[in-house]
């Protein structure tokens, strides 16, 4: 998977969490009808959200965004529906082409964060696994701390 197909699959992903967490409390403070999506479409949107927050970071680094471009990135998710409008942008203006710079045999890292991506891409799997750990802690936590605006 090339930065541009990851890049566009998250972007996507994140929108679509969106739709179903908007349908949710639509059902619940527009029409009264039901509560019931909304913990779980609460939860969906939140993984997808930290999972395009860990997959943006990595694609800025990959893709040398300016630090603009990387933070307006970060900030599409918080907009319902602007990770898709930000991912053609940044489509248009060549920002996701090409391959992994850090992939085994192309550039060598230059710093710590390029050595943890160039680790990252030699070892997928492990990676992957660390990934999803590590989102599945910081989501479980948020988890406990409860929704925005909840009483403890």
């Amino acid at each position: 998977m090339n930065p541009r197909t990851l890049f566009r699959t998250v972007a996507v992903a994140e929108a679509v969490t969106w739709a179903f967490l908007l349908l949710g409390m639509f059902f619940k403070y527009v029409t009264r009808t039901t509560e019931a999506l909304v913990p779980p479409a609460g939860a969906v949107h939140g993984f997808v959200f930290l999972c395009f927050v860990v997959a943006t970071l990595f694609i800025w680094i990959n893709q040398r965004w300016s630090i603009a471009t990387g933070l307006l990135g970060l900030a599409s998710a918080i907009v319902p529906f602007a990770t898709v409008p930000f991912e053609r942008w940044i489509e248009r203006r060549g920002r996701l082409t090409g391959s992994w710079r850090l992939a085994p045999g192309a550039e060598a890292p230059r710093n710590s964060v390029e050595t943890l991506q160039a680790w990252v891409l030699r070892s997928p799997l492990v990676a992957l696994l660390v990934a999803i750990v590590g989102i599945s802690v910081v989501f479980s936590v948020l988890l406990l701390v409860g929704p925005p605006g909840s009483a403890s």
